[in-house]
């Protein structure tokens, strides 16, 4: 059975362009905002998520404090994807809890699907 990976991403271009390198080898949803997103995940316990900090609806750092705090969801790795590089959200995502921080500009689509499947194994 195929990994789940959960998109947390209000961005379509990425989404879309993530969904597809990742659905050959896992089984992908996408929330385009963290309400959405946190439902997901609390229903249907993803083995990953990819979550955006901006989002239209909330900010991720508060979507990875709920993940964290839950204990459905606690144990989930989350994949920080942001185009926020300041180091008070950095230190705030690694305190919360995220697994790898990574900044858009900074990592092609490969690399970003390169480091989804290292942290999901």
């Amino acid at each position: 059975m195929a990994k789940k990976i959960l998109l947390i991403e209000d961005d379509p271009k990425v989404s879309s362009s993530l969904n597809e390198l990742l659905q050959t080898t896992y089984e992908v949803a996408v929330a385009d905002c963290g309400k959405t997103g946190l439902e997901y995940a609390k229903k249907n316990q993803p083995d990953l998520v990819v979550l955006d900090v901006k989002l239209p609806d909330m900010m991720g750092t508060d979507v990875l404090h709920q993940l964290t705090s839950d204990p459905t969801t606690e144990n989930i790795p989350v994949i920080v994807l942001t185009n926020l590089d300041d180091q008070h959200t950095v230190s705030s995502i690694i305190a919360a809890g995220g697994r790898e921080y990574l900044v858009k500009t900074d990592w092609s689509l490969q690399e970003v699907v390169d480091k989804i499947s290292e942290t999901i194994r």
